[in-house]
């Protein structure tokens, strides 16, 4: 247990044991909390085997229903720890879905100002901040994750803290493909006349860009955020699946289908990753028609 400190008066009580030859024993931790006179204490069991002491802790738990099948009670079974899988199902969608808008924002936002920027002035500015996207371009995302999921387990963090972190990061590194995008048509839309009547009328840089300019990129940008959603919930769900997402007690649909690691479970227990996998398979797959239809809608430049 790397966040509990062995006193010294624990391991006293295990030399004296030892130092005893005894075949078996037990040593108390008592622990300080807080609150003013309140400890903890955890019971050590000590047992001689082959001429080797080993030390362990033993603790009790009831685990009720586990892996029981779609009944009644439970119209999608339970999981390993006796949770009705249903419900995980449910609030795994609203974390799933919360950390798909809230990193295709943090995307969108960056990406409409730093490519409107560089569309907008060109030159240097525009050389400059093409660079950065590049940069953001060859980063190896995975490995990122990784090395910062093994950082974060290393110092503890708790997991609604690291669920905040993933979020930023995801958003901090998908900003990129929608800077270009932007770029791209502002550079296309920069030379008409309704730009010319805007220097025209003595309008600022800053309301040329956003109030004429990026409106014209709305239906591009809507159609790739869709997009862009959809494929954001599918990398949280691998990370999640990898360990290096969203962690218990918290529930997504990635670490839902986690459980297919065993390979017992994986054969023998179906609604404990199908009905994960098909809400995935059914939530991209809504997200990019919806993106479809809304740029039918919205781009002026269609048919009617």
């Amino acid at each position: 247990m790397p966040d509990v400190f062995l006193t010294r008066e624990f391991k006293e009580q295990i030399i004296e044991i030892i130092k005893a030859n005894k075949s078996a024993g037990e040593a108390v931790l008592e622990i300080p909390t807080e609150e003013e006179g309140v400890t903890l204490e955890y019971f050590f069991t000590l047992n001689r085997s082959n001429g080797v002491w080993n030390i362990r802790q033993e603790q009790e738990s009831r685990i009720y229903d586990t892996y029981s099948a779609p009944s009644k009670a439970h119209w999608l079974g339970t999981d390993g720890y006796g949770m009705d899988m249903l419900t995980r199902l449910m609030y795994g969608g609203r974390v799933s879905l919360i950390i798909g808008f809230v990193v295709e924002i943090i995307s969108t936002v960056l990406g409409v100002i730093l490519g409107g920027i560089s569309g907008y002035f060109g030159g240097w500015v525009d050389n400059l901040i093409m660079r950065i996207v590049d940069i953001f371009y060859c980063i190896p995302s995975l490995p990122i994750f990784i090395i910062i999921g093994a950082a974060m387990d290393g110092m503890g963090v708790p997991p609604k803290i690291r669920m905040l972190y993933l979020m930023l990061i995801l958003g901090v590194l998908g900003w990129a493909g929608i800077a270009r995008l932007v770029r791209g048509q502002i550079l296309s839309l920069r030379e008409q006349e309704f730009m010319t009547a805007t220097e025209a009328c003595g309008l600022s840089v800053r309301r040329r860009i956003f109030k004429h300019l990026v409106p014209n990129v709305i239906p591009q940008l809507i159609v790739s955020c869709t997009m862009g959603l959809g494929s954001t919930i599918l990398i949280e769900a691998t990370l999640s699946f990898l360990g290096l997402g969203v962690r218990f007690p918290f529930a997504s649909w990635g670490n839902i289908i986690n459980d297919v690691n065993d390979t017992y479970v994986l054969t023998n227990y179906w609604f404990i990753w199908i009905p994960a996998g098909t809400l995935l398979l059914l939530t991209v797959l809504a997200f990019n028609i919806l993106g479809d239809g809304l740029r039918d809608a919205f781009d002026p430049k269609m048919k009617r």
